[in-house]
C-alpha cells in the first residue's frame, strides 16, 4: 500500500516510516532525509512535524554551513521517553528503565522466586517501576513500552506462558493484560533466552546476522538469530534444546517427564547431582562453580564433560542453521574456558568443516546485562515501529482530550 493510500492515526503523513531512519540517533538535515527517501522537502517537513509533536525528535546543533545560514539537523531524542525492561528468572529479578536507544538509566536487582505466582511477582515489578521512575524524576506517562523476559515457554503473540515447568500458577496467565491494568502502555513478553539473544547481539555483535545464544543455568535453552531476525518458531519454543536426547543421559529422568535429555546431565543442578553421587558435598550449580574456581579437579572434569554433552547437541544446530557466533551465557558460563573447551572439542570435531570454518564459540560478553538489554530492545523494536507509533499517537491524542475536558 502506498503512503498516499495508507491511513493511520498519524494520518497519511508516513511519519512512522520516516522515523525508522532516525532511530539510529544520527542527526540528519531535511535535505539529507529528502535525498535518502526521494521525497520532497515539503513532505519531509510534514512528517517531521508529526514526530516533533509526539516529542520523539528535535533539533540538534547546527550542521556545517556551505554558505549562508547553516542547515538545522534533526535527531531522535533518546531520553524523551523511557522503556521498562524486566528480567524475571527462577529465583532472581531485574527491573530497569532505559532510554530509546536501549541504554540503562537505572536498575534494581533482587532475589525473587518466580514460584510466588504471577500477581505477586508482577505487582513487585510495577512497584519497582514506580520507584525507578521517581528516581529519574519521571512518571508513568513517560513510559513508552514494557519488555519482559520469563524463564519458560511463551506464546509471543499473546504474551502468555505455556506450561512453564518452574512457574506454578503462570500457565496461560495474561501477563500483558494484568500489567496494562496498572501501566497502560504496550507490553511485550518473551522467553528469557530469546531476549538474552537480542541483548547479546545488541551489546556485542550488532553486525552479526547469524547468532546462536546458549543459556546454561538451572535449565538449558537457546535463542536463535538467523538472517538478522529472532526465530521463535510456530508456537514460540524454537531453541528449546535442553530436552534434546544425548547419549550420556540415556535412562536418566528429566524434569520434563522424559528421559535422556541434555538438561538432565549438563545443567547446573545436574552437574551438582553427578558430583554428589561421587560423594562430594555439592548442593547446587553455584557450589560447582566455587569448586571450579578453587581448581577442584573433579568439578573441572564434570564441567568439561557437560560441555561435551552440550557440544553433542550443538553439532546438529551448527550443521542445521550455520551460525557465525555461538555465545554461551547463564550462570554456568561462569566456569569459563572449562565449559567452553568441552563444547569446542565436540563441535569442531563433529560438525561439517564448512559450517565451522568461520564459527566462533565464546562466553557471553553482555553477561548479566544480556536479558535486560534484550527486554528493552524487544519493547523498543515494536513500540517504535510504524504501527507502534500509531498506538503511541492514539494514546497521546486520548490523553490530550482527557486533559482538555478535565481542564
Amino acid at each position: 500500500m502506498s503512503d498516499a493510500m495508507r491511513s493511520s492515526v498519524l494520518g497519511t503523513t508516513g511519519a512512522g516510516d520516516l522515523f525508522q531512519l532516525l532511530r539510529d540517533g544520527r542527526p540528519r538535515t531535511r535535505a539529507e532525509l529528502s535525498a535518502i527517501t526521494g521525497l520532497a522537502r515539503s513532505t519531509i517537513g510534514v512528517r517531521l512535524d508529526a514526530l516533533t509533536e509526539m516529542g520523539l525528535i528535535g533539533p540538534v546543533a547546527d550542521a556545517v554551513s556551505t554558505g549562508g545560514r547553516p542547515p538545522s539537523r534533526i535527531a531522535l531524542l533518546p531520553t524523551s521517553r523511557v522503556v521498562l525492561a524486566a528480567d524475571l528468572g527462577a529465583s532472581h529479578a531485574q527491573v530497569a528503565l532505559t532510554d530509546l536507544m536501549g541504554r540503562e538509566l537505572v536498575t534494581h536487582r533482587a532475589q525473587l522466586a518466580i514460584s510466588l505466582g504471577p500477581e505477586a511477582v508482577l505487582a513487585w515489578m510495577v512497584e519497582q517501576a514506580d520507584a525507578l521512575l521517581d528516581e529519574l524524576g519521571k512518571t508513568r506517562s513517560d513510559l513508552i513500552a514494557v519488555g519482559i523476559g520469563l524463564p519458560g515457554p511463551v506464546e509471543f503473540s499473546t504474551g502468555r506462558p505455556v506450561n512453564p515447568p518452574i512457574m506454578p500458577g503462570w500457565d496461560a496467565f495474561d501477563v500483558p493484560g494484568w500489567i496494562r491494568q496498572h501501566i497502560d502502555v504496550p507490553v511485550f513478553v518473551d522467553n528469557d533466552v530469546n531476549i538474552m539473544a537480542l541483548g547479546e547481539r545488541t551489546h556485542s555483535y550488532p553486525d552479526c546476522d547469524h547468532l546462536f545464544f546458549l543459556k546454561v543455568a538451572t535449565g538449558i535453552g537457546s535463542g536463535i538469530i538467523s538472517g538478522g531476525t529472532l526465530q521463535r518458531g510456530a508456537q514460540g519454543i524454537a531453541g528449546d534444546i535442553g530436552h534434546i536426547p544425548v547419549s550420556r543421559a540415556a535412562g536418566i529422568q528429566c524434569r520434563c517427564g522424559n528421559t535422556g535429555c541434555l538438561e538432565a546431565v549438563a545443567s547446573g543442578p545436574a552437574i551438582a547431582a553427578g558430583l554428589r553421587r561421587d560423594g562430594r558435598d555439592v548442593a547446587s550449580g553455584a557450589d560447582v562453580l566455587d569448586l571450579v574456581r578453587a581448581g577442584d579437579i573433579d568439578a573441572v572434569r564434570a564441567v568439561r564433560q557437560a560441555g561435551r554433552d552440550i557440544g553433542e547437541v550443538l553439532t546438529t544446530c551448527v550443521n542445521l542453521i550455520n551460525p557465525s557466533i555461538i555465545a554461551i551465557g547463564g550462570s554456568m558460563a561462569e566456569a569459563g574456558e572449562h565449559l567452553l573447551a568441552g563444547v569446542r572439542e565436540v563441535v569442531y570435531s563433529r560438525s561439517m568443516p564448512l559450517a565451522t570454518e568461520h564459527l566462533t564459540i565464546v562466553q557471553s560478553r553482555a553477561a548479566d546485562d544480556a536479558a535486560i538489554l534484550g527486554a528493552s530492545m524487544l519493547a523498543i523494536h515494536y513500540a517504535l515501529s510504524p504501527s507502534g507509533l500509531d498506538t503511541l499517537a492514539a494514546s497521546s491524542a486520548e490523553s490530550l482530550v482527557r486533559e482538555t475536558i478535565g481542564g
